[in-house]
């Protein structure tokens, strides 16, 4: 697919009205995914041959050539033209950000049917095994060892096999608890389970929906302009620490994808295209990862950890905070070192002006954040679960909203409804079906003899902890600490106990050391075009040293029992 942005280009869709050409399947009109809806942009996505076959986009580019025409209706009687590779430019239509339609054709490689075959076939199989219950009673363990390993193949090849990981995840955790209520001593023992990991999950899950929805709220109305409108430096040193700071704070309230997608947009703005943007890409990168790990709302894997019990706030601020600052600073000092950094200082005109932020914009900014930092003080006060808390502050928002922008029917796109259409609604999907998933081998104990042989085998629980930030580099991070806290326990490891913290850390930095290993990664990725190589060559090796580096100093305040003062004596958040 290509993804065409236009603006008061009218006469395109009412072209289109008046041709036999449908309109179902053909465009959908979406808000920028940068800076909501208030970008005033509408993306038409069609599909490029449909395009081509109705020369629209021969159209639109012989309208450019020639501007004194006055629609795409005079040129209807044209003979038919086509896009052609030496032509060389881009349709005017396109957005500068996207591929196009070009581009989109040299770079285009037909699926691998045959995997996807393959994979179909396995899955099939899988499922006839399934059925089969006296095999299933034997053999639980394996069924459900090999539809979780075939379901997560699925998931890392999403890509080559054109298969959405929210779909396969969630055929893997039905797929998963039926093999559980074949295998079970009796349907309602697995009808339990289910019911207990359903309770568990959808806290995370509602959680997840609150935060994101005020978020994108915030986002719309252009709120966190007021966060970049101070960035000014253009000192190429001083601008890589300032955009690795601010990136480090905006992600401990926000999530990593979301404080990513505001900096590198805002680099866009800052920094022209060339190298030294990249690597300022790549500091927000590091930046939102070690950002989110030292606050239990900073990152999806500690909210997972804070809901559950396994780590609380204050200790977790307190612990990880220092960690997580070195995991980011050494990478910054290192960088500082290189030649792409010095003596390239950038001079681009500050055109973050013509950005206009929303009525109300800053008041909507104050209350957003002031709602998302309010969770865990209302979980200490209640004690009702956080994601109360998080839908007490999305109602409190939703009113709010709701008030400011009554009777501005052009302003609908502000209110909360709106906002709702926007968020990431199948990566929320993904998280459920993994959570279900890993919950499914929980249930039936998978987990616990994974965490027996580790326990045999690897005397160091520092050595487990640091080795899943390793793989959290090449493998979501979600199901990793899901499967570790079906592994263990609070009885086996207490709440705020240095595992519990290590872990935390380590699954929220260890992303970092390779462009894929994080949704902050992956965003930087498709937003400036970075490739896997690329990151790899110039800016694994920081990551690694600064998450080594972390790792050793949450070690040594942990031995030597040093932790900051502050916040430990507030009283309505001690213990939360």
């Amino acid at each position: 697919m290509a993804t065409f942005s236009i603006g008061t280009h009218l006469s395109m869709f009412q072209n289109l009205r008046n041709s036999k050409l449908p309109l179902h399947g053909l465009c959908t009109v979406e808000p920028s995914p940068f800076f909501g809806s208030s970008s005033g942009r509408t993306r038409l996505t069609a599909t490029i041959p449909t395009l081509l076959r109705h020369n629209v986009l021969a159209r639109a580019e012989d309208k450019a050539r020639d501007p004194t025409s006055s629609s795409f209706q005079t040129q209807q009687s044209s003979p038919p033209q086509n896009l052609t590779p030496e032509s060389g430019s881009c349709d005017p239509l396109c957005s500068l950000d996207e591929t196009s339609s070009q581009e989109f054709e040299e770079s285009y490689q037909p699926k691998t049917d045959s995997l996807k075959a393959v994979a179909i076939l396995g899955a099939a199989a899988t499922g006839a095994v399934a059925i089969n219950h006296s095999w299933v009673a034997t053999n639980q363990d394996l069924a459900m060892a090999l539809l979780f390993v075939l379901g997560y193949a699925g998931i890392i090849f999403e890509e080559s096999l054109a298969f959405n990981k929210s779909g396969v995840g969630l055929v893997m955790a039905v797929g998963l608890w039926v093999i559980r209520s074949l295998g079970a001593p009796s349907t309602d023992i697995a009808v339990s389970e289910l019911t207990h990991a359903s309770a568990e999950v959808s806290e995370i899950v509602f959680f997840l929906l609150g935060a994101m929805t005020i978020v994108e709220i915030v986002d719309s109305h252009q709120g966190f302009k007021l966060v970049t409108d101070n960035i000014t430096t253009r000192n190429p040193r001083l601008l890589l620490w300032v955009i690795g700071f601010v990136t480090f704070f905006l992600s401990s309230v926000l999530d990593n994808l979301t404080s990513t997608i505001v900096m590198v947009s805002l680099l866009r703005k800052l920094v022209p295209p060339s190298e030294y943007r990249k690597i300022l890409g790549a500091v927000v990168v590091i930046a939102a990862n070690a950002g989110g790990a030292w606050t239990p709302i900073g990152d999806v894997t500690t909210t997972m950890l804070w809901i559950h019990g396994q780590i609380s706030t204050v200790q977790t601020m307190k612990g990880l905070f220092v960690p997580s600052a070195v995991s980011l600073a050494v990478p910054l000092a290192l960088m500082s070192l290189t030649s792409e950094v010095n003596g390239k200082g950038q001079n681009s005109p500050n055109v973050l002006a013509s950005e206009q932020i929303a009525p109300r914009g800053q008041l909507v900014f104050s209350v957003g954040l002031g709602v998302l930092i309010f969770v865990p003080v209302f979980k200490a006060l209640t004690g009702l679960p956080p994601y109360m808390g998080m839908l007490l502050g999305l109602g409190v928002l939703w009113i709010l909203t709701d008030a400011i922008h009554y009777g501005e029917s052009e302003r609908q796109k502000l209110k909360v409804p709106q906002a709702l259409s926007r968020i990431d609604t199948q990566g929320i999907l993904f998280f459920l079906g993994i959570l279900l998933s890993v919950s499914s081998l929980e249930a039936a104990g998978i987990l616990r003899e994974i965490a027996n042989y580790l326990d045999a085998h690897v005397a160091s629980t520092e050595l487990i902890a640091s080795s899943i930030g390793l793989i959290s580099a090449v493998i979501d991070n979600v199901p990793l600490v899901a499967a570790t806290m079906g592994m263990y326990d609070v009885v086996s490891f207490p709440q705020d106990s240095e595992f519990w913290q290590l872990i935390a850390f380590c699954a929220g930095t260890g992303g970092s050391m390779l462009i894929i290993g994080s949704a902050a990664g992956v965003a930087f990725m498709g937003m400036e075009k970075v490739d896997f190589f690329w990151y790899f060559r110039k800016i694994s090796g920081f990551a690694f040293a600064g998450y080594a580096a972390g790792i050793v100093a949450y070690l040594a305040l942990y031995k030597l029992n040093i932790s900051l003062p502050t916040l430990a004596e507030v009283p309505f958040l001690s213990g939360s």
